[in-house]
């Protein structure tokens, strides 16, 4: 038999595998939202760049500690930065939330932050970004370079197509930085017709921490009360 047909036969054979493979992920992943549904999580995405003692650094780790406060876990990356910051202020913020954290394998980056109750280390970026999907009932995006860009698009895009369930999306800080950037997708991408003004409607931009709790305290509520009723139903079967 020719090479040529031979290498034919193990390419198919690995794309049924790699096929069977991508269900299988699917199906865990399925499994693993159910059983993630205890507490409502809040993701903080923002740079690892951005140094202690700045106004940055400040506003995250009072907004973390500020929802620990109402018994919400954080999550970041688990990095320096701002995930420090909120990871920080998850530890110290509240007894009866966690501190998550999803530090990724990068050899110019050093370990996790050592504010952290959860560690759950990811050698790329794509299994992390689904594991931020799936434990997450909220994301508030930071300002951050391409990595928190990336995860903020991410957000959005399986919000577009609905690959995920409802969440807000927050844009907090950064000076006229988001407010900037959502114009420039609004004069070219959307302007193009390439989005939909309705793709907009998944996004809030807020200016204080204050103004974060406050979208945020009727979505805690809420899982908070389904979860009661959840545990309710349960107790009388």
């Amino acid at each position: 038999m020719p090479p040529t047909v031979k290498k034919k036969e193990v390419r198919k054979f690995l794309n049924q595998k790699i096929a069977q493979l991508n269900d299988i992920i699917a199906d865990i992943d399925s499994l693993l939202t159910k059983l993630e549904d205890d507490f409502f999580r809040v993701s903080i995405f923002g740079s690892a760049r951005i140094k202690a003692h700045t106004k940055n650094y400040q506003e995250a780790y009072d907004l973390a500690f500020q929802l620990a406060m109402r018994g919400v876990d954080i999550v970041t990356g688990g990095g320096p930065g701002l995930m420090d910051a909120a990871n920080k202020g998850a530890k110290e913020g509240g007894q009866h939330s966690r501190s998550i954290g999803l530090p990724i394998v990068l050899p110019f980056e050093s370990d996790a932050n050592q504010h952290l109750d959860v560690k759950r280390e990811h050698r790329r970026f794509s299994s992390r970004l689904d594991e931020f999907m799936r434990i997450s009932h909220a994301v508030v995006v930071t300002p951050g370079g391409i990595g928190t860009i990336l995860e903020f698009f991410y957000t959005w895009q399986l919000l577009q197509v609905a690959h995920i369930t409802p969440r807000p999306i927050i844009l907090l800080g950064g000076e006229k930085m988001w407010p900037e950037f959502i114009a420039w997708l609004r004069k070219w991408p959307l302007k193009m017709g390439l989005m939909a003004e309705e793709d907009f409607k998944h996004i809030a931009f807020c200016k204080t921490i204050q103004d974060v709790i406050a979208l945020l305290e009727p979505e805690i509520k809420r899982f908070n009360d389904t979860r009661a009723l959840r545990e309710k139903e349960s107790k009388n079967i």
